[in-house]
């Protein structure tokens, strides 16, 4: 719309006759049509409020980002529609605001919103003459044009303009996350380090012993035998533990050879299913029978399964179901998880990933940070939907195509119609 537009028309109302009413206010809707053509194109989502919070205009992009109807939320208090949002204290300082947050529905995202008064100015001419023309610009353009001087300024609202910084947080967290591990596998090295000292002691302690032993005669002689059995074992099993952390927090190199990703799942369901029987839980495997061969670790990705599973049986305790889902779409392979468990609050979901993390009495906190690096290491991607008291969904994208681009034979073109 071009500047002064409006002006012009506010000052000619009274002398134009109504066949130019007409023309003006059809040229009016032309305009409007156009901007919000603009306004809809571009991927910054875009919100108006008026002075009391409730939304006049939405476009596409705010929409998507909130996963609202434009015909349901204009009209409608901002805060109302977008709950959390504390829509008072960002604007009571009555100056630009710029802020960040993180939405869980209908997608898990990290906004950046730039909110920004409107106000409309009422300006007077340089003869002093009242101008009946009115303004609204964000207040941080206020200026005045060059035949006019700034009168009285009434706030009428705000714009909130949203960025979409979801990829730009995630590879901030991506590093924070690595230089943890980073952290926790030096930790880690040290402790197994120091364990396996004293077991190695231990266990050439108890080879001492089983030679002093072989001297003895009698029912004291096969005591012994069994003590130091029993010993053994135990410094084996820690040994195998300790073996087992270190893998599990500094997971070796997948070794990819084709693997049928059904038959993997079937087998981590087989391994809990005494389990499953005794906790009176119902599994349902929905398996996509033309799932392509993938490139996978077996055992990797096994035990990726072992714990995903693992979590839900005990989030269900006893009874629920448990869901277990393969698809495909062009480039990737699913499977979705899905339980009937107590579920996570959302603060809990922010967190789910931190080492040490848990809600588990006993639990380690390391379980699905494994799952992540795991599937991270095979090329894929892992997300979690939940909400408190309606269980979790548990999503493991692979991709099973390999070629980004498709290269064209020399004076191939597009066919001619």
């Amino acid at each position: 719309m071009k500047a002064g537009f409006l002006e012009k028309l506010i000052e000619r109302l009274g002398r134009i006759g109504p066949e130019e009413v007409q023309n003006y206010f059809l040229r009016l809707a032309q305009e409007k049509g156009f901007l919000e053509t603009v306004f809809n194109a571009i991927q910054e989502g875009i919100i108006v409020t008026d002075s009391d919070g409730r939304i006049t205009y939405l476009n596409d992009a705010a929409c998507g980002l909130f996963g609202l109807e434009a015909a349901d939320a204009i009209g409608k208090p901002l805060d109302e529609r977008i709950q959390g949002l504390d829509w008072e204290s960002l604007t009571q300082s009555g100056g630009p605001v710029s802020h960040d947050m993180e939405i869980f529905y209908p997608q898990n995202r990290f906004i950046n919103f730039y909110i920004v008064p409107l106000v409309i100015e009422h300006r007077e001419s340089v003869a002093g003459v009242a101008d009946s023309g009115r303004v609204a610009v964000p207040i941080s353009e206020r200026g005045g044009l060059a035949s006019t001087i700034p009168g009285k300024a009434e706030q009428v609202g705000h714009v909130m303009i949203l960025r979409d910084i979801t990829e730009t947080r995630r590879t901030a967290q991506q590093t924070i996350e690595s230089e943890r591990l980073n952290a926790l596998t030096l930790l880690a090295a040290g402790v197994a380090h120091e364990i396996g000292n004293p077991l190695n002691s231990l266990h050439i302690h108890l080879q001492l012993m089983q030679r002093s032993v072989q001297k003895l005669d009698g029912e004291a002689k096969a005591e012994l035998e069994q003590s130091i059995d029993i010993a053994r074992s135990e410094v084996n099993r820690l040994d195998s533990i300790v073996t087992q952390f270190l893998r599990a927090i500094r997971p070796s190199r997948p070794q990819l050879r084709p693997e049928n990703l059904n038959t993997i799942v079937e087998e981590a369901v087989r391994f809990f299913m005494p389990e499953i029987q005794d906790r009176n839980i119902v599994v349902e495997q929905e398996l996509r029978s033309d799932l392509p061969l993938l490139q996978l670790d077996r055992d990797q990705m096994k035990q990726a399964f072992y714990n995903v599973i693992k979590n839900s049986l005990e989030a269900m305790q006893r009874h629920g179901t448990l869901r277990i889902h393969t698809d495909l779409d062009d480039t990737h392979v699913f499977i979705r998880f899905v339980d009937t468990g107590s579920g996570m609050s959302a603060g809990n979901l922010s967190r789910v990933f931190e080492p040490y993390f848990t809600t588990k009495p006993s639990g380690t906190g390391l379980g699905l940070l494994i799952v992540r690096r795991v599937v991270r290491e095979h090329g894929g991607e892992l997300s979690i939907e939940s909400s408190q008291g309606k269980g979790l969904t548990l999503t493991i994208r692979l991709p099973y195509i390999q070629k980004p681009v498709r290269m064209l034979e020399a004076g191939e073109s597009k066919p001619q119609g």
